[in-house]
């Protein structure tokens, strides 16, 4: 009788782990090769996930939208489709050869929605603008080293410079054998950031992501992204970042639009005016580049753009954070209209080749966005511009 009842009781605990394990990992997709083609909201990027046993999970995060989608894994020899809704996320087993099990997990670029925590008043970040149109902000990285890194709304998270974290920094476990040239960095296995305080802000535990190339004379960037359900105001007249719980009450002289996103960069409508004749399209908002406005070559031969009749100014080679140049045309475009807004005689780049971000895509760079102040509702993904003081300074 003691046996039965042992052997029931066991029997009973299996189960429960049995129904724990399977709903913390979810259902098992078979591969033969860890290369997998996602199917992201209809756009498909073959062999873009590789899988890693090693993380557990390893999360994969969908563009961001706040429309529920589908995304889809394909294996060489299986798939799973899973709906993703705005806070959302979805574990499951990828069985690699019949042998490692690689957990994964499909998580919406929105967080999951929490109670907020509204301030009284609202967070403050100074920065300078400076002479190539960069958001400079000081960093301040555990409480020991300062860092010199700029807003860049076309960017995501905190990335370093190398040659900042190098130089900068202690986040490099042999950083004296590397300084003295004994052995090669690794920025793979940094040390990890404690705190990093920007004007009235501290991030806890941030990931730092180390890149080659930032803005002219920056230490790195930092993206939108840290900012997802906030508004954050980008005041260029009083040379400040306002970080807001809820929508600000003052918002006179203001004029709204919606912000679109597009593999999760942040985009806004424009309208470019050649004569009589109108072309509209989406701007990646991109207050990193010190450009005023680059047009996409597609997007161009699509709408049938007279590119021939704007004015040159002279040929140019753009490079991108990775380092990667591009040739380009500088033309001279008579009117651009953003929010009701117009601006005219803009230097715009012409690429002569595939964009940068893979996709089709025009861009507003900080020599023209400046001229703004804005204030970026990443709770209703909308933009309010508002002509400030630099309207009539000329581009660079």
């Amino acid at each position: 009788m003691k046996l039965a009842v042992y052997q029931l009781i066991a029997l009973f605990s299996f189960l429960i782990h049995s129904a724990f394990s399977q709903s913390a990992t979810g259902p098992i997709v078979r591969a033969g090769s860890k290369h997998v083609t996602v199917n992201d909201g209809g756009r498909i990027a073959k062999d873009a996930w590789t899988l890693s046993p090693q993380l557990k999970p390893d999360v994969f995060t969908a563009d961001r939208t706040r429309k529920t989608k589908w995304v889809t894994f394909y294996t060489d020899l299986d798939s799973i489709r899973v709906k993703v809704k705005p806070g959302t996320r979805h574990n499951f087993v990828i069985l690699l050869n019949g042998t490692d099990s690689c957990y994964t997990q499909i998580a919406s670029a929105i967080a999951p929605a929490a109670k907020e925590k509204t301030r009284k008043d609202p967070d403050t970040i100074p920065f300078t603008l400076t002479a190539f149109n960069a958001i400079q902000v000081n960093a301040l990285i555990n409480g020991q080293d300062t860092l010199k890194l700029h807003f860049d709304v076309g960017s995501f998270d905190f990335r370093f410079t190398k040659a900042a974290i190098l130089n900068k920094t202690s986040l490099l476990p042999n950083q004296e054998d590397v300084l003295a040239g004994r052995t090669k960095a690794d920025y793979n296995h940094l040390k990890p950031v404690s705190t990093l305080k920007m004007g009235s802000i501290t991030w806890k535990n941030p990931e730092i992501v180390p890149t080659g190339l930032t803005a002219h004379d920056m230490d790195g960037r930092f993206g939108w992204n840290l900012f997802e359900g906030k508004r954050v105001e980008i005041n260029y007249d009083n040379s400040c970042l306002v970080i807001h719980s809820k929508l600000p009450k003052k918002r006179k002289g203001y004029v709204r639009s919606e912000l679109e996103f597009k593999e999760s960069f942040v985009c806004m409508k424009g309208v470019i005016r050649i004569g009589p004749h109108e072309y509209s399209g989406s701007f990646l908002m991109d207050t990193g580049s010190d450009q005023a406005m680059i047009l996409d070559s597609s997007w161009v031969a699509r709408q049938h753009v007279p590119k021939d009749s704007l004015p040159l100014i002279r040929s140019s080679t753009l490079k991108d954070p990775r380092g990667v140049s591009y040739e380009a045309r500088i033309v001279q475009v008579p009117q651009v209209m953003l929010n009701g807004f117009g601006l005219t005689d803009i230097p715009a780049y012409l690429l002569n080749s595939r964009n940068p971000v893979g996709f089709e895509v025009n861009y507003f760079g900080n020599d023209l966005l400046k001229r703004f102040n804005m204030i970026l509702d990443f709770k209703q993904d909308v933009v309010y511009l508002k002509p400030n003081r630099l309207m009539p300074v000329a581009y660079r």
